[in-house]
């Protein structure tokens, strides 16, 4: 009904320049129409999902993209495993993942030991999910043992952001500046 009306307003402002402006905007329009239309009505049908998780999918056509292994790097050193790790923790594949881990890297980055490198290394390199990390460091999910540890315990307390800071963006990188002069 919403289409319909719109459609008619447009038609009967459009309708004084000529017949041939009317039809192909009547041909436009109704499409946006129907388009603007559609989600509202959809979302009372049941639709496929993101993952194709209907309950037909036989899945064949999936194509999973192996992933490199995660490799440590004993031999790298400190400083440019910091800054690599600081890199990884601004470059993330969500939003939330890349202010949340790179606020987090900010503060505790350059006073983290070289075994606390190590783990937070691992925890943001190996689980090739990055929704698996923002849900153990929000505590949705329990954290699987093999990153359980100080650096995820301190990133779990910094999540909790008990002083109410505003975390709406990644840290702008003048402060790295600032700390080499």
């Amino acid at each position: 009904m919403a289409p319909q009306l719109t459609t008619s307003l447009f038609f009967t402002l459009v309708h004084t320049r000529c017949k041939r402006t009317v039809h192909i905007d009547k041909q436009l329009v109704t499409g946006l129409c129907q388009a603007a239309w559609r989600p509202a009505a959809t979302g009372l049908v049941s639709s496929r999902g993101y993952r194709g998780d209907a309950p037909d999918d036989t899945r064949v056509d999936l194509i999973e993209i192996p992933l490199p292994p995660w490799e440590e790097k004993p031999d790298e050193p400190i400083d440019i495993k910091k800054r690599r790790l600081l890199y990884e923790s601004r470059k993330r594949g969500m939003l939330e993942n890349c202010i949340l881990l790179s606020l987090f890297a900010k503060q505790y980055l350059n006073t983290m030991s070289k075994k606390q490198l190590q783990q937070y290394d691992r925890l943001i390199n190996e689980p090739s999910n990055d929704w698996d990390i923002y849900y153990w460091a929000t505590e949705a999910q329990p954290t699987p043992d093999v990153y359980q540890g100080e650096v995820m315990d301190m990133l779990k307390e910094f999540t909790k952001n008990r002083n109410h800071e505003q975390r709406l963006d990644a840290p702008s990188l003048e402060y790295l500046e600032k700390e080499s002069q």
